[in-house]
């Protein structure tokens, strides 16, 4: 079923305002420039920032949001989420266990504590049942169910029993259609399932491009989708004005995606000198995960996961964490994007302590997700900031972030598009 392009629009829209909002903030950090300002006025019209100037009172009768006593900065963004999927377990054949509408349903859950917890956008990079983050996107921007702005890619482009399958399941297990909806074997195909994905609503598209810590039978280093392969997505999606990032941990799977033309690589768990360099020489971004192996490591064993899950955890989780701090130092782009999902929705904001210990300023983290990952998402003029233009998107927090990173774990307030939703 084809979806007329309207509806991706729709997923940034926002409610209309008869009259203006005034927001009274104590001090604003400002990703743009670097700055922290004292005692602003923001000006909300049409759910957009409308004019940032200094405090003074507005006029007599106008709605006033009373955030002097806090920092206030734009609504994060988390550039690598599963909203509409059931959340990792030890069950491999968990994605199979649940119906249309309860993945539905849960999807909606896992929006309101993603919102609620101070993330206004997200890039979801993938459910197993294709579609399904595009529906729930669509489900919010009609203001069905509350939620972050979504951006979606449909379903995994994977191929045949790669990392972008639902694996380790008994052979008599037939595996429904709606899951393998990207599973493609050659450039030709791959072309096919891009447009394919695209013409059915999806924002971009997620390749994995290497095997994965969390389906069993593959492996993290090894390169699944050919640079060929790659290069034949990214040529498919920019013919419909859209984009590719790329699941990929090992070395040599990187550097072919970074190659074929990836905005993005996923996780780059095993990224070598080489990587980062030509990550930095193509002005690709790198979305790397670093809180959720931790969560891994004590869950997983905990609820007892897949032994070589846990394996495949421990390989990577640490090699991740020296790679993203060799990224940094050479100044890579870095998007925020934590796999939320792997672990429980709402708890994103645990990977900002992660980033600042492995060598971000509290400014670069904040930084990574708000207006880098605004720029990888394309959507720049309209999130991640809080200047003229921008939608109306921020949160409020008592604590200082950049005196303490780990702040924005508590989120006192919500604003989407004008709307305080806490």
């Amino acid at each position: 079923m084809l979806r007329a392009l309207p509806l991706i629009a729709l997923a940034f829209a926002a409610p209309a305002f008869a009259d203006p909002v005034y927001v009274h903030a104590g001090r604003l950090i400002d990703p743009e420039t670097g700055q922290v300002l004292t005692d602003r006025m923001l000006r909300v019209e049409a759910g957009k920032v409308a004019a940032v100037t200094p405090w003074a009172p507005p006029p007599p009768g106008a709605e006033v949001v009373d955030w002097s006593a806090y920092t206030v900065l734009p609504g994060l963004i988390d550039m690598h989420v599963h909203l509409a999927d059931v959340e990792q377990s030890a069950n491999v054949a968990e994605p199979l266990l649940h119906s249309e509408a309860d993945i539905a349903l849960r999807g909606a859950g896992h929006a309101r504590k993603t919102l609620l917890a101070g993330f206004t956008t997200v890039h979801d990079v993938g459910s197993f049942r294709a579609f399904a983050n595009v529906a729930l996107r669509d489900a919010v921007a009609r203001g069905d169910v509350p939620g972050p702005r979504i951006a979606a890619v449909g379903a995994y482009v994977t191929v045949p029993g790669g990392g972008g399958e639902v694996t380790g399941l008994s052979p008599d297990i037939a595996v429904p259609a709606s899951f393998r909806a990207g599973v493609a074997s050659g450039p030709a195909e791959v072309t096919q399932k891009v447009n394919y994905l695209l013409q059915n609503g999806a924002d971009s598209i997620k390749l994995i491009a290497t095997g994965a810590v969390l389906a069993q039978g593959t492996e993290p280093g090894a390169q699944e989708m050919s640079e060929e392969e790659i290069r034949a997505a990214v040529q498919a999606a920019a013919a419909r004005g859209s984009w590719v990032t790329a699941h990929a941990h090992g070395a040599e799977g990187i550097k072919a995606a970074l190659r074929g033309g990836v905005r993005g690589i996923e996780h780059a768990s095993l990224i070598d000198d080489a990587g980062i360099q030509l990550a930095k020489a193509k002005g690709a971004y790198l979305s790397m995960d670093i809180y959720n192996g931790d969560f891994i490591a004590e869950v997983g064993k905990r609820d007892g996961w897949p032994a070589d899950i846990l394996r495949k955890n421990d390989d990577t989780t640490e090699a991740q964490r020296q790679g993203f701090a060799k990224a940094v130092k050479a100044g890579v782009r870095i998007a925020f994007g934590t796999d939320a999902g792997v672990y429980p929705h709402g708890l994103n904001a645990r990977q900002f302590k992660y980033m600042v210990r492995f060598g971000m300023t509290p400014l670069q983290a904040i930084q990574s997700a708000t207006t880098v990952a605004a720029q990888m998402l394309g959507r720049n003029n309209e999130v991640g900031a809080l200047s003229p233009g921008h939608w109306a998107d921020m949160i409020a927090v008592r604590a200082d972030p950049l005196a303490d990173i780990s702040a924005l774990e508590r989120i006192d307030h919500v604003m989407k598009g004008g709307v305080v939703v806490r």
